[in-house]
């Protein structure tokens, strides 16, 4: 291997490949998490309301002091404090806040208070149904996930085949290495198997993905 420029290749073009998982990896997390934060925001605000404060009063009082640790970040945080501070468009700043992933569940909430504004409903309420709804659905998708997770490794294991046939070939003096860096028709079959294995490892996952989305 040390005689050859495959290797290098290879690891050249799977540096921006890792990248974009693990971006793709802290982005999810980062979903996750903000969902969450909203789910625990919303039970917060209704209950100050349950205990007899006004609608701007609760939201004030309930959104985190730290951007990192609430259901929006920095920018959509601050307008929506200032809409519930000055007597804007708290709906609107709610909508604007729920663009950001994870935050999807604020677009309830924006709902909910501009029916309590308008028609005079109940606002704690709706605020309780609400976060039961989206508890209720971050445990489908967790159960979700949880089922696919056999698929997913699966999917991982099978990639992982044609390892296991290079560590077979070598203990047996094959030396399939040798043949695939240094001979022509080891470098097509290299470059063959190559783009198959990333086409079914991709497709694979994507039947995944769209399972979890859906």
């Amino acid at each position: 291997m040390a005689e050859s420029v495959v290797p290098l290749i290879i690891g050249a073009a799977g540096v921006p490949l890792a990248a974009g998982v693990r971006r793709a990896r802290d982005a999810r997390r980062e979903r996750e998490r903000r969902r969450a934060a909203v789910i625990a925001w919303l039970g917060e605000v209704a209950a100050e309301m349950r205990a007899g404060r006004q609608p701007d009063e609760a939201l004030r009082l309930t959104l985190p002091d730290s951007a990192d640790a609430g259901p929006a970040p920095g920018g959509a945080r601050s307008a929506v404090l200032a809409a519930a501070r000055f007597g804007g468009d708290v709906p609107g700043a709610l909508r604007s806040a729920a663009r950001e992933p994870g935050a999807e569940g604020l677009l309830g909430l924006a709902a909910c208070w501009r029916v309590a504004v308008d028609r005079g409903a109940g606002l704690a309420a709706g605020l309780g149904r609400l976060e039961a709804a989206l508890r209720s659905e971050r445990d489908q998708h967790a159960d979700l996930r949880a089922q696919l997770a056999g698929a997913r490794s699966t999917a991982v294991m099978l990639a992982a085949l044609p390892l296991l046939g290079l560590l077979m070939g070598s203990a047996m003096g094959a030396e399939p290495l040798r043949v695939l860096f240094h001979t022509v028709p080891g470098l097509v079959c290299l470059s063959v198997g190559g783009v198959l294995e990333g086409v079914g490892v991709w497709w694979a996952l994507r039947i995944v993905r769209r399972a979890e989305e859906r």
